[in-house]
């Protein structure tokens, strides 16, 4: 189970639960830092709002699904309610409308996938890192 574990108290027993290594996005200096490692390994920006029923499913869905190695990727986490002005930073600087939630995909500094809602898939971030 990721660590926002608290927020999804009531999982059903025998549920796997997975350890996923949220890197966390506080500071706008981040952004520019975690763009760039894209050229050296993709990242993924999951933007989430813990007072939004959607995002709480959407952020439980990828993370039970989520089966990729931190060789694979890095994963980002931004809460939208205390960071808004982040998010609206993520928006403009990688050129994609805000959404909540949503995924935003990035290899080489270029977004290669993004969703939001209930398309938020785990397996679709996989299978474009797989091509």
């Amino acid at each position: 189970m990721g660590i926002f574990n608290s927020l999804f108290k009531g999982r059903s027993e025998g549920e796997n639960d997975k350890n996923i290594n949220w890197l966390l996005i506080t500071e706008s200096n981040q952004l520019t830092e975690i763009i760039s490692k894209s050229n050296t390994k993709p990242i993924l920006i999951f933007k989430h709002s813990s007072r939004c029923g959607i995002s709480r499913m959407a952020l439980k869905n990828f993370e039970r699904e989520y089966n990729l190695t931190e060789t694979d990727i890095d994963l980002y986490f931004l809460d939208l309610l205390n960071f808004r002005a982040l998010s609206n930073e993520i928006s403009e600087k990688l050129k994609v409308d805000h959404q909540s939630p949503q995924v935003i995909l990035v290899k080489n500094e270029q977004v290669i996938y993004s969703d939001s809602h209930y398309q938020i898939s785990a397996d679709a971030v996989k299978e474009i890192l797989e091509k």
